[in-house]
C-alpha cells in the first residue's frame, strides 16, 4: 500500500532531473549573464567611441563587408540567426552550431561601432541559445529537453541585456506557439534568466531606465485614445514589416552576398554624414529616453524606421529590438501632441506595443512594460500590446 502512494524508484529519479536542471539552470545563466555583461560594457565602449569620432561612420561600408563575407564563408546554418533557433525549437533535429555566439556577438559590435542602426536583442537572444544548445554534446537528451534548454538560453539573453526576467521568461515560451511548452519548463527559464539577471548586474552592469512616473486614473475616454493610437502603432509596424521586406528582395539581386552589406552600409553612411542625424546610428537611447520627457518631433519615428530596416535586411547584425522601442516611444511622443494622453505613457505604450506586433509576443512585452515602467500600468499596456498586435496582421520580425 505503501509502495502504490509513494514510489521510492520515481522520487529517486524526479529527485535527480530536479537536481541536474537545477545545475544546468544555475550554471546556463551565469555564463550567458557573464557573457551579456561582457557583450553590453563592449557596446556601451563602442557606442561612445562613435559618438566622440563621428567620422568612423566611414567604415560602415567595409564592416558590412567583413560582416557580409564572414557569414558567406564560414557562417553556415548561423547565418539564418533567430530563425534559426525558432527552427529548433519547431524541430530539435535542427543544431545550433556554436559559432554562432561568436560570430553575432563579433559583428553586432563592429555593426554598431561604425554606425548601423540595429539592436542588441538578436545577439543576445543568440548567444543564449547557442550557448544553451551546447548541453547537448555532453548528455543526449530528449526532444522535450532539447527545447527546454533553447528556451532557457532565450529567456536568460533576453533578461541579461533588458534587464527583464519575468518577460524573458514569458518571450522565450510565447516565441513559439505556446502550445509546444510544458509547465515544467517555466521553473528552469525563471531560474536561468533571473540568475543571468543579477549575475550580469554583479559585473557591474546597469539596465537603462525610462522616466514613467504618473498617477494612474483609469477611463473609457483614455482607453479609447490608447485603442487608436495603438492601432496607429500595428500599422507602423505593417510598414516595418513591408520595408524589411523590400529592403530585402531589392539587394537580394546583388548576387554576391558580401556586397550587399557593403552597398547598404554606403546608402547609410552617406545619408548620416550628409545630414548630420548621428544620433539615429545605434541603439539610439538617449532619443528613447528624451521621447519620454518631451513630444519628439514627427518624422523621428519614420527616420529610425528606414534607416533600421535598411541596416538590417542588408546584413548588418544586432537585431530589431531596441529600434523597435524607439520607433514606439518616438511615435508615441509625437502622437501624445494630438491625443490627450500624457507624453511619457504614451510613448511608454509605444515602446512595448511596437515590439508586441513586430514579436507577436503580447502577453511578454505587456509583462516587459510592467517591469520597466510599472505594474500600476499594466491594464493601459496590455491594451496598447494586443491591440498593436492584432492590427500588425500575421507577419513579425520572427517569421521567414
Amino acid at each position: 500500500m505503501f509502495n502504490f502512494i509513494f514510489n521510492r524508484e520515481k522520487f529517486i529519479e524526479t529527485s535527480k532531473q530536479l537536481v541536474v536542471w537545477t545545475l544546468i539552470a544555475l550554471s546556463s545563466g551565469a555564463i550567458i549573464g557573464s557573457v551579456g555583461a561582457f557583450f553590453l560594457s563592449s557596446l556601451n565602449f563602442v557606442t561612445t567611441f562613435r559618438t566622440d569620432h563621428h567620422w568612423i561612420i566611414l567604415g560602415l561600408p567595409i564592416a558590412g563587408l567583413l560582416i557580409g563575407y564572414s557569414y558567406y564563408k564560414w557562417g553556415g546554418s548561423a547565418s539564418k540567426g533567430n530563425l534559426l533557433l525558432i527552427e529548433s525549437l519547431r524541430d530539435p533535429k535542427v543544431s545550433i552550431p556554436f559559432k554562432m555566439s561568436g560570430m553575432i556577438l563579433v559583428s553586432t559590435l563592429l555593426t554598431h561601432l561604425f554606425g548601423g542602426s540595429a539592436g542588441r536583442e538578436g545577439t543576445a537572444v543568440q548567444i543564449g541559445g547557442a550557448l544553451t544548445a551546447q548541453w547537448n554534446r555532453l548528455k543526449q537528451f530528449s526532444v522535450s529537453e532539447q527545447r527546454l534548454l533553447i528556451y532557457m538560453g532565450i529567456a536568460a539573453g533576453f533578461s541579461a541585456v533588458f534587464g527583464t526576467p519575468i518577460a524573458g521568461t514569458i518571450f522565450a515560451l510565447e516565441l513559439v506557439f505556446i502550445r509546444n511548452y510544458s509547465v515544467k519548463a517555466v521553473i528552469p527559464c525563471v531560474l536561468s534568466a533571473y540568475v543571468a539577471y543579477y549575475t550580469c548586474e554583479l559585473w557591474g552592469i546597469t539596465h537603462t531606465h525610462y522616466a514613467l512616473d504618473l498617477s494612474v486614473h483609469y477611463s473609457l475616454r483614455t482607453i479609447g485614445w490608447i485603442v487608436v493610437a495603438s492601432c496607429l502603432f500595428g500599422i507602423t509596424v505593417r510598414l516595418f514589416i513591408y520595408c524589411t521586406s523590400f529592403w530585402k528582395m531589392l539587394f537580394e539581386k546583388i548576387t554576391f552576398p558580401p556586397l550587399r552589406p557593403f552597398i547598404g552600409g554606403s546608402f547609410i553612411a552617406v545619408i548620416i554624414l550628409l545630414t548630420g542625424i548621428y544620433e539615429y546610428s545605434g541603439l539610439g537611447i538617449p532619443t528613447i529616453q528624451k521621447s519620454f520627457l518631451q513630444i519628439a518631433a514627427n518624422e523621428t519615428f519614420i527616420i529610425k524606421l528606414l534607416l533600421t530596416t535598411l541596416t538590417i535586411s542588408t546584413g548588418f547584425k544586432g537585431g530589431e529590438v531596441t529600434p523597435l522601442f524607439f520607433i514606439g516611444a518616438t511615435l508615441g511622443s509625437a502622437l501624445s501632441s494630438l491625443f490627450p494622453i500624457p507624453t511619457e505613457l504614451l510613448a511608454g505604450i509605444g515602446f512595448v506595443a511596437i515590439f508586441a506586433g513586430a514579436s507577436k509576443t503580447p502577453i511578454a512585452c505587456t509583462v516587459m512594460g510592467m517591469e520597466l515602467f510599472g505594474f500600476q500600468y499594466g491594464i493601459y499596456l496590455a491594451i496598447g500590446c494586443f491591440t498593436a498586435y492584432f492590427i500588425s496582421g500575421k507577419k513579425g520580425i520572427y517569421t521567414s
